[in-house]
């Protein structure tokens, strides 16, 4: 029988694999598959379009049909945008230029501008974990010495941004809707204008749309449907980086292997919940290879093993992530408001002996 340090031993993860050995694993799936791309093409937007007609026929029955349709609505929605995002990952078709064209517009059905979309997307690949590198495509992280450093106002911002009243339903509907509707300063040519072109056909599209449905019931209905899928997406990018024993390092020290199998979660979702959500719960595979397709991001992760590599985060426990706030560079874990109330003292003599401003 094993004794007590043999066991934990046993238990204990392996090293994560060097870069070579996690391309030689992952090497096999990067070839997207035209068959399976069409297949969910067509099983994501002839659903999707299905329930716009169906919501169109039971408006003149009762909101209460339509209503149920809407929410159905947004959860493909938040499939459609899985493709959109494989796309702009060149890895959903093996063609640049299919990539972009569909893209394009399932990104347009989700109200984003693919191009500048796509640019913003990959530096968050550059840089998550970086904490040197913060404030691009990813959801606003302060250190603990940070926040106590800040004005009262600064404080305040923040712990507002991270209220989850505002972080997962007032943020989604803020950031599709409206943030996404202007160009970052920073973008190149071809970006802004794909947010110009998406404007002008979300606009012409609304219209239509209106004229069809009546300008009320349609962006009810709209904002419905871009809600429930905003609301979503927003909720699986923060569990993919926001989660008890995420990694972030200073760049001198930040790896890029490191920060995909332990700064990127492996969400374990049911079985339908990871099917409206393209695996993108698989989100350590993609980190480790944004060329990987989601239709492969499954067997991927078995034929890696990397269940020996990275641990599962729950439904249940997922939701224990919402009181994680700040990350404590001493204790080099994500902490609540609470932990750095209780642990003032520590923190501030800890650094050079400065006090907070406030």
């Amino acid at each position: 029988m094993l004794s007590a340090a043999s066991r934990e031993k046993s238990s204990a993860p392996r090293p994560l694999p060097s870069v070579a050995e996690w391309k030689r694993a992952i090497a096999g799936f990067q070839s997207p598959s035209i068959r399976r791309a069409v297949w969910q093409i067509a099983n994501t937007l002839i659903p999707y379009a299905g329930l716009w007609v169906a919501m169109y026929f039971t408006l003149a029955v009762s909101w209460w049909l339509t209503l149920p349709l809407a929410v159905l609505a947004g959860a493909f929605l938040v499939r459609v945008f899985i493709i959109s995002h494989d796309c702009g990952h060149d890895s959903f078709l093996p063609s640049r230029r299919a990539n972009a064209t569909v893209g394009s517009i399932t990104g347009f059905l989700a109200l984003t501008p693919y191009y500048h979309w796509r640019w913003q997307h990959a530096v968050h690949h550059a840089t998550t974990g970086d904490l040197d590198r913060r404030g691009s495509g990813d959801v606003w992280t302060m250190t603990v010495q940070e926040y106590l450093e800040s004005s009262r106002w600064k404080r305040f911002a923040y712990r507002l941004a991270r209220n989850p009243l505002v972080l997962f339903l007032i943020a989604p509907l803020l950031v599709f809707v409206i943030w996404q509707r202007f160009p970052d300063p920073k973008a190149g040519r071809r970006e802004r204008r794909s947010v110009g072109w998406t404007n002008v056909a979300l606009l012409a599209t609304a219209v239509a749309m209106s004229a069809i449905y009546g300008v009320v019931p349609y962006l009810v209905l709209q904002f419905l449907v871009m809600g429930i899928a905003g609301v979503c997406g927003v909720w699986l990018f923060y569990v993919q980086h926001q989660f008890e024993g995420a990694y972030w390092e200073r760049k001198e020290n930040w790896d890029y292997t490191s920060a995909a199998l332990l700064g990127s979660s492996y969400y374990k979702l049911p079985a339908v919940l990871r099917w409206f959500s393209g695996n993108i719960g698989f989100h350590h595979v993609h980190h480790l290879n944004p060329r990987i397709p989601n239709y492969y991001l499954v067997r991927c992760h078995e034929a890696a093993k990397l269940d020996e590599h990275v641990k599962p985060l729950t439904t249940w426990k997922s939701l224990g992530t919402m009181s994680l706030h700040l990350w404590d560079e001493k204790l080099r874990q994500l902490v609540s408001f609470r932990d750095i109330r209780r642990n003032r003292h520590r923190v501030l003599t800890s650094d050079s002996g400065e006090s907070p401003n406030g």
